[in-house]
């Protein structure tokens, strides 16, 4: 069976190309941008939603923020560059989150409490 491709590369540099020219990014390439924040973040477990959500969020932030930083004399591959804008900025949300809570708080979150009914406990 044939993986199916989401995101057609060569499309993407043409609209990063265009985007330079005209000094802002094309409606198509936010879309890309977009499509492809949506298929990277869907690799990564995050414990609660809204966390996932946030990190997504900032990964979209740095790829807009950054994306006139790809230098197309040096490779022809965006979905490889953005792909790894996206993940730093997603993986500088999750630190930016946890940093604050502190690595005990997480160690219990992610444990299974359970009593000797299978009943969830919530408060240790």
């Amino acid at each position: 069976m044939k993986k199916k491709i989401y995101l057609n590369n060569k499309q993407l540099y043409k609209e990063i190309i265009i985007s330079k020219e005209m000094g802002k990014l094309t409606k198509d390439a936010q879309d890309m941008f977009i499509l492809l924040g949506k298929n990277v973040i869907k690799k990564f477990y995050y414990y609660n939603p809204d966390d996932k959500q946030d990190c997504y969020q900032q990964g979209l932030l740095m790829m807009f923020k950054f994306w006139h930083n790809f230098d197309e004399s040096k490779s022809t591959n965006p979905f490889g560059y953005y792909t790894e804008v996206f993940k730093r900025g997603a993986a500088a949300g999750y630190n930016q989150l946890y940093k604050k809570v502190g690595d005990e708080y997480m160690f219990h979150q992610s444990l299974d409490y359970t009593d000797e009914k299978g009943n969830k406990i919530t408060e240790i």
